[in-house]
C-alpha cells in the first residue's frame, strides 16, 4: 500500500476536538467545513482515531462526508483508552479491539475500513493475540489493510512475521528523524510510511529564520517547506498535517506542488540541524 502518486497530502484529524484531544472543538461547524475543505482541495486520505475526543473525531467526519466520496480512504485507529485531556493508556484485549472496530464502523457509518492501525501494542498483550484479532476482522471484510502506530523497528519485523503490516504510522519530520532506519525499512518493504506530527512546531519554530531562505526562493512558507521536504525525502510517505484552520488547511495541500532540488534538500536539512541525520 505505497502512498498514492497523484495525492500524497492528507489530513490528520486531531486538531479538531478539544484541548487535549479531549471533548468536542470549541466550534464544531468549523471543524466540519475543514473536513469538506480537505476533500474538496483534492484530500483522499483522511486520518483519524477513535481515541481523538474520545469518538468526536469520526463523528464529525460522518456527519461532514457522508455519503463519501469514492476514491476517499478514513485511516482510523483503536487500542487506546482516555482516562481525560492528554492522557491515553493502551488496551490491547482482543475483545476490546474487536468492540474498537465495530464502534468505528458504526460511528463512521460503514462496512469496510480501509486502513486500521493497532494504535499502540499493548505491553501486557502477547502481540499475536492483538494482531490476530484484526486479522479476522480482515477475513470478515470489516477491515481492508492493518498498520502500527508508534513502533520500533523489531516491533514492525516482529508484526509482519504474523499479519500483513501496509502502514507504519510514526513521529517524523524535519527536526525529529528518530524513525529514520524505520522509514528506510518500510521503504524496502513496500510499507507505507505515515509521519505522524509532520510540522514539529516547537523545533520547527527555532528553524524558522533558517528556512526563510529557501522558503523565499519557492514563494512558500517554512511550514509548506517542511511538508514538501517529507514527500521529496522519501517515496514512501503520506503526510497528514492537521489544523483546524481553513487557511492552513489550503497552504499544507499546496505544499505538495513544491518542487525541490538536490540542492534545496540539502540547504533544508542544514538548515534544521539535521544534515548528517
Amino acid at each position: 500500500m505505497m502512498p498514492d502518486p497523484v495525492c500524497r497530502m492528507g489530513f490528520g484529524t486531531m486538531q479538531l476536538i478539544g484541548p487535549g484531544h479531549w471533548g468536542a472543538a470549541d466550534d464544531p461547524a468549523n471543524s466540519i467545513q475543514v473536513l469538506r475543505d480537505a476533500v474538496d482541495a483534492g484530500v483522499t486520505h483522511i486520518d483519524t482515531a477513535d481515541s481523538y475526543g474520545p469518538f468526536t473525531a469520526e463523528k464529525y467526519i460522518r456527519k461532514a462526508l457522508h455519503p463519501y466520496p469514492e476514491g476517499l480512504t478514513i485511516a482510523t485507529k483503536g487500542g487506546l483508552t482516555r482516562q481525560g485531556p492528554n492522557q491515553w493508556a493502551p488496551c490491547g484485549r482482543p475483545e476490546y479491539l474487536r468492540q474498537c472496530v465495530e464502534m468505528s464502523l458504526r460511528r463512521l457509518q460503514i462496512e469496510r475500513i480501509e486502513l486500521y492501525y493497532l494504535h499502540r501494542i499493548d505491553p501486557a498483550v502477547p502481540m499475536e493475540d492483538q494482531l490476530a484479532v484484526l486479522a479476522d476482522m480482515q477475513r470478515e471484510g470489516k477491515l481492508g489493510h492493518i498498520g502500527l502506530s508508534k513502533v520500533d523497528m523489531s516491533q514492525v519485523r516482529e508484526a509482519s512475521r504474523l499479519v500483513d503490516i501496509k502502514a507504519v504510522q510514526n513521529k517524523y519530520n524535519l527536526t525529529n528523524r528518530a524513525s529514520e532506519y524505520v522509514l528506510s525499512h518500510c521503504e524496502r518493504a513496500g510499507i507505507t510510511f505515515v509521519p505522524y506530527a509532520p510540522l514539529a512546531s516547537d523545533g520547527l519554530t527555532r528553524a524558522v529564520g533558517e528556512l526563510a531562505t529557501v522558503a523565499a526562493k519557492h514563494d512558500a512558507t517554512p511550514a509548506q517547506l517542511a511538508l514538501a521536504w517529507l514527500l521529496h525525502h522519501s517515496p514512501a510517505i503520506t503526510a497528514i498535517p492537521g489544523t483546524s484552520d481553513r487557511t492552513h488547511l489550503g497552504e499544507n495541500v499546496a505544499a505538495q506542488h513544491i518542487r525541490l532540488t538536490a540542492e534545496d534538500m540539502t540547504e533544508i536539512e542544514a538548515a534544521s540541524g539535521q544534515g548528517d541525520a
